[in-house]
């Protein structure tokens, strides 16, 4: 009882604390070093904003996530190694870009893969439950386990940038991957790392105030990159720690920031486009078209993102029924990726035409 106190103590001051984080930066990041932090980019396909906003969302995330592992610490006697590394190094390869520091695609990805690569060999972090037979055999050598687990990083942290521009869109989406994995840890016992994730969702909140329908602040690169780490550390653990879950299951959770990514990088290579350059043919980017013609380009932003996050609902928590079924849980992916096709395909074609 004392136990939960001091957790339910430390978790009402964390939010007061990263609340006032965030309202700090939202209203004097626009000073630092001459508003380096402002975004006045409007030309890029992204970007749905008229007026120069600041990118501090990311900064304040960090900063209120490294109070986290202190107290932590100071409550569990426990260092986050993997989440302190990755996430801090992430935030720092996206945090260049928000600092206007000139840096292509390409060097970028590969700082992250250095960096990743070096973390998940040496600290290390695997992936220890997996429902296919085959991988499961070759996660058992060293270097395929960590390049597997790389590509998975890849893929989760580029979807969460790849999908960072809309108000709301991956900050929402991340709320309800974590609200799940939060629930499933507390009910298996693993209270600890639950209040972990409670204190993300702590932070995902604070920010949404700020980003949510209008924009007072963005998360930036380095805040995207912070938020795809995190949730990919989530997911790796939850599925460490949760052996009866099926690990499609986590695979379905992800399926939005995975298969955007996926699925763009081959569609731009088909269409001859870099797959590392941005354009304005993403499945968010085409329903926001749909929805502005209706509701117009400001209300369009923040409905995209709603739109977008309940069908995602409508798609995924049924599957939590069946969560622990491997077999349901495999085609039940499978069938996500057909009706992402199907619904792509639809609204690539209206769009043009």
């Amino acid at each position: 009882m004392e136990s939960n106190q001091i957790e339910l103590s430390f978790l009402s001051i964390f939010t007061l604390i990263t609340f006032f984080i965030f309202l700090l930066f939202n209203k004097y990041s626009h000073k630092i070093k001459n508003g380096v932090l402002l975004d006045q980019d409007f030309s890029k396909p992204q970007a749905f904003h008229h007026q120069a906003i600041s990118r501090g969302g990311g900064l304040s995330g960090i900063i209120s996530l490294n109070i986290f592992f202190i107290v932590f610490y100071l409550i569990y006697s426990k260092i986050l190694f993997e989440y302190i590394y990755v996430c801090n190094f992430m935030f720092l390869v996206g945090f260049l870009d928000d600092l206007r520091t000139k840096i292509s695609p390409s060097k970028r990805l590969i700082l992250m893969i250095i960096f990743l690569l070096i973390f998940i060999y040496f600290i290390p972090i695997e992936i220890l439950n997996i429902d296919i037979p085959f991988l499961s055999s070759l996660l058992n050598s060293k270097i395929f386990s960590s390049i597997f687990v790389l590509l998975c990083f890849l893929f989760i942290i580029n979807g969460a940038n790849l999908i960072d521009g809309f108000n709301g869109l991956l900050s929402i989406n991340l709320l309800i991957i974590n609200s799940i994995l939060a629930y499933i840890n507390l009910i298996s016992g693993n209270n600890e790392f639950s209040i972990f994730i409670i204190g993300q969702i702590i932070i995902t909140l604070s920010f949404l105030l700020f980003n949510f329908p209008n924009a007072k602040i963005f998360l930036g690169d380095g805040g995207s990159y912070l938020m795809g780490s995190l949730v990919a550390l989530n997911i790796i653990i939850t599925n460490n720690l949760n052996a009866d879950y099926s690990s499609f299951y986590f695979c379905i959770l992800l399926f939005y920031l995975f298969f955007e990514v996926f699925f763009s990088f081959f569609r731009k290579i088909i269409q001859k486009k870099s797959p590392i350059h941005p354009d304005d043919k993403h499945l968010h980017m085409l329903v926001f078209k749909r929805v502005s013609l209706t509701f117009g380009k400001n209300k369009g932003n923040y409905l995209n993102s709603i739109i977008i996050n309940l069908f995602y609902c409508f798609l995924v928590l049924p599957a939590f029924i069946y969560a622990k079924d491997p077999v349901i849980s495999r085609y039940w992916f499978s069938c996500l990726i057909a009706i992402y096709l199907i619904i792509y395909i639809r609204l690539y074609h209206l769009t043009k035409n």
